[in-house]
């Protein structure tokens, strides 16, 4: 399978894994892949690249993430794990481009336990300026399933506090996290992207309208009762449903989120009577486990064999287990089904994403430019200071020297090497500003021939 934008990567280097593919952006336009050193990788999966089938298997739940951070640990030394129901995606950052790839993959490998011969074409592999593009985009809403969603900004600002607790984050990969919660936040409050914005729990919700027609006399059974759940169960109401049953596994979630809604609740160990007596089920735990497998609903409909039930599953890991759409009389849909009306969302919202794009593109570029500068900074510093302490101390010999010395002319001599020195290094050092960051061996050179003992930043 191919996808628009896609590249290769082919390099006279040690082996790498097999002509891994790379979207640098993932909206279908090809842009500059870098080929210098480079020192933030990402590496992911998402809803528009990969099959449910294998996004499932990928899928880091909330549950798992603290262990999964200290899992990432073993193999780079900072990182942010970005795991929704849509994508998985691992922000790493090393001292080499390839090492941080490849320890990555190794991460990804060893907590999922997946053959990357299976995974490997739907893979994304983005690199310093086009990883940051993609994260402002992410989270802006313009990477998202439903353009403009509003779920999104919350889950990147999560996944740093999550990696901020795990002690996997430092100064560049913060900054670049806040960067695009912020970014993200102009993008709505400047362009109408989230305007009437909808969410995959409220396309779920219209998907079984269109199936069923009016939700008035349907009895609408929603597994989980975290945030999806809430917004599915939210939806249902303001499309006239009356009888909405909200279960979960713990009586203290479902009770709080279907009092909050005027509805019923009841815990999962008792969904065998709620699903014989439901028209329509829509589940969203999250959960690394099936909800819903394929006999407990052949006993449900055993009972009403001629009545039909409409089960969405949007969850990721799937709640619902597939051989479930074999029961006769049973309609099982999955994520997979919302994207004919991803794609609309996104058709009508072209207008405004092309005015979130406008926005992102100098944010980007103003990030950009503060991590190229942080990468030679410690060198830069290290030879202006190391520079003016020799000015200084020649100076203070003259000084001695030349005893009967007025202040005018102490200013004078003062004032003259400092010219001196700075323009000296004046055009070495905006040199290094421009181009060391994409030549790490200038600035290591520059570091050698001066003895600065510049040790790399972590």
């Amino acid at each position: 399978m191919r996808f628009p934008g896609c590249l290769r990567l082919v390099r006279a280097r040690k082996p790498r894994l097999p002509y891994l593919p790379i979207w640098s952006v993932l909206d279908g336009r090809k842009h500059e892949v870098e080929l210098a050193d480079m020192y933030v990788s990402l590496v992911g999966v998402n809803y528009s690249t990969t099959p449910v089938r294998f996004l499932e298997k990928l899928t880091i739940s909330t549950s798992q993430l603290q262990d999964s951070l200290l899992l990432l640990r073993q193999y780079v030394p900072h990182g942010i794990i970005f795991s929704t129901c849509n994508r998985t995606e691992v922000y790493a950052m090393g001292d080499d481009d390839y090492s941080t790839e490849e320890a990555t993959f190794n991460f990804l490998n060893a907590m999922m336990g997946v053959s990357f011969a299976d995974v490997l074409p739907y893979v994304y592999l983005c690199k310093n300026k086009t990883a940051f593009r993609h994260l402002f985009r992410v989270a802006s809403g313009l990477d998202s399933m439903i353009i403009g969603e509003f779920e999104v900004l919350g889950q990147v600002g999560r996944a740093l506090d999550a990696a901020e607790k795990a002690r996997m984050v430092n100064l560049p990969l913060r900054n670049l996290f806040r960067h695009a919660i912020g970014t993200g936040r102009r993008v709505r409050e400047e362009t109408g992207i989230s305007k009437n914005a909808l969410s995959v729990s409220s396309v779920a919700v219209d998907l079984v309208t269109g199936v069923v027609g009016d939700l008035a006399n349907c009895k609408i059974l929603v597994i989980g009762a975290g945030e999806a759940g809430r917004l599915v169960a939210k939806a249902a109401s303001e499309r006239g449903a009356s009888q909405i049953i909200v279960a979960s596994r713990s009586k203290e979630s479902s009770s709080a989120l279907a009092e909050a809604l005027g509805a019923s609740w009841v815990t999962t160990s008792n969904l065998r009577e709620e699903l014989s007596a439901s028209d329509i089920v829509i589940s969203c735990t999250g959960a690394p486990h099936l909800m819903l497998k394929q006999q407990q609903v052949e006993t449900a409909m055993s009972t009403r064999p001629e009545r039909p039930l409409v089960i969405v599953d949007i969850a990721v890991p799937r709640d619902v287990e597939l051989g479930t759409k074999q029961i006769n009389n049973v309609f099982l849909y999955s994520i997979d089904d919302l994207t004919e009306t991803s794609t609309l969302n996104r058709k009508q919202r072209e207008r405004e994403i092309q005015r979130a794009t406008k926005i992102i593109k100098p944010e980007v570029d103003k990030f950009t430019t503060w991590w190229q500068a942080l990468q030679v900074k410690p060198v830069v510093s290290a030879l202006v200071k190391k520079a003016e302490d020799i000015r200084q101390g020649q100076l203070d010999l003259t000084f001695k020297k030349l005893r009967g010395l007025s202040d005018e002319e102490r200013e004078s001599l003062e004032a003259m090497t400092k010219a001196i020195v700075t323009k000296i290094l004046n055009d070495p050092v905006q040199y290094l500003k421009k181009t060391g960051y994409g030549r790490k061996d200038y600035t290591q050179i520059v570091n050698e021939l001066f003895q600065l003992n510049v040790e790399k930043p972590e």
